[in-house]
């Protein structure tokens, strides 16, 4: 049973639509990531279940207990709701224990055991606990934020693109740590980002949002190897998307004839494959004339960027005169083929066929 539910939630700032008819269902002690681009509606989304902004219609249910339905508007300070935002919003002339601890009675016996505990949580020595905000560097006010939000111990958990000041080693430790922190206290957790590769890895359930819409949701995996339409895929990362005929669950494209995945279809439709489904071997022996005649394709690197562990290999196909632009893929730094060079492109697994065919 779902822990969180949102049903047709809609809002508009004037003429300009911020949500449109948005279903999202969130388990209990499930971690969602919600991702877009810039006004695609995603904080929106997240300050309106917290609290700090009023829906123009829908529903949203916490554990069965209605925040917002027609007539009914729970102030945030009474939804059980904690909230962590990019900046952490610290109280500057308060200590770090004070911080920690702001939501909670000072006369609590427990409230110092209860501050050291959450310290411990998340990470931080206890020499610290006198010092002031500005005294710490971005990643450990983020941390003391995080464990002042968990204070309470609030039934779900909302992060605001928490990690997107901090530079990226940072951002990958801090990121789990948090998503630790929160599965040890088994907090159901909305995450925003703008970052793909972030919310793949911290979450179990994946929203994106495009133009005010929730367009597809559900499990990492899932939406990364058959997003519902190529917008999805492009933006969940790089994806080779290509015209093909298809028929009784083959494909035939400029790279040969593919498995595909996504029913039973004929006819002309786009496919998409992940850069890390193809494999570039050299072609030493080919022939003068350059032919192939096998189902396996073929092509002309045309550049080469070094990347360290990975590199990008732009490859011109030998088969599709027509081709707009060269194949972006992924190559170990091992063995990197030279400008020039003709190679055979052998591709892993099946290839995915988009829900809505070309017309």
């Amino acid at each position: 049973m779902s822990f969180l539910q949102v049903q047709g939630l809609g809002k508009r700032y004037g003429d300009a639509v911020a949500l449109e008819d948005v279903d999202l269902s969130v388990r209990a002690g499930s971690r969602t990531a919600i991702v877009g681009r810039s006004g695609s509606g995603k904080t929106t989304l997240l300050r309106i279940v917290a609290g700090f902004e009023t829906a123009d219609r829908g529903r949203i249910l916490l554990d069965g207990r209605p925040l917002v339905e027609a007539g009914t508007m729970v102030p945030a300070h009474r939804r059980g709701i904690g909230y962590v935002p990019q900046d952490g919003a610290l109280f500057p002339h308060l200590s770090i224990a004070d911080n920690i601890a702001f939501g909670l009675e000072r006369n609590d016996p427990t409230r110092r055991t209860r501050i050291l505990e959450l310290l411990e949580a998340v990470e931080l020595d206890r020499q610290m606990l006198e010092r002031r905000p500005h005294e710490l560097s971005g990643g450990q006010q983020q941390r003391v934020a995080l464990a002042r939000a968990l204070a309470r111990k609030p039934a779900l958990m909302l992060l605001d693109e928490p990690f997107s000041a901090l530079d990226t080693g940072l951002r990958d430790s801090l990121r789990r740590t948090v998503a630790r922190v929160l599965c040890e206290a088994d907090i159901a957790t909305i995450l925003v980002t703008h970052d793909q590769a972030e919310a793949l890895s911290f979450a179990d359930q994946v929203a994106v949002m495009r133009e005010g819409r929730l367009t597809q949701a559900g499990p990492p995996q899932e939406l990364y190897h058959r997003p519902r339409d190529r917008e999805t895929a492009t933006f969940l990362g790089d994806a080779i998307i290509l015209p093909a005929e298809v028929e009784n669950g083959w494909a035939s494209c400029s790279l040969g004839r593919l498995a595909v995945a996504g029913g039973p279809r004929r006819g002309a439709a786009e496919i998409m494959l992940r850069p890390e489904q193809l494999r570039l071997v050299v072609d030493h022996d080919h022939a003068a004339n350059g032919g192939d005649g096998g189902s396996m394709g073929w092509g002309r690197v045309v550049d080469v960027e070094f990347g360290g562990s990975v590199c990008k290999v732009a490859v011109t196909l030998g088969n599709a005169p027509g081709q707009p632009a060269p194949l972006l893929l992924r190559h170990s730094s091992m063995d990197l083929p030279r400008i020039g060079s003709r190679v055979r492109i052998h591709v892993q697994g099946e290839a995915h066929l988009f829900d809505t065919p070309l017309s």
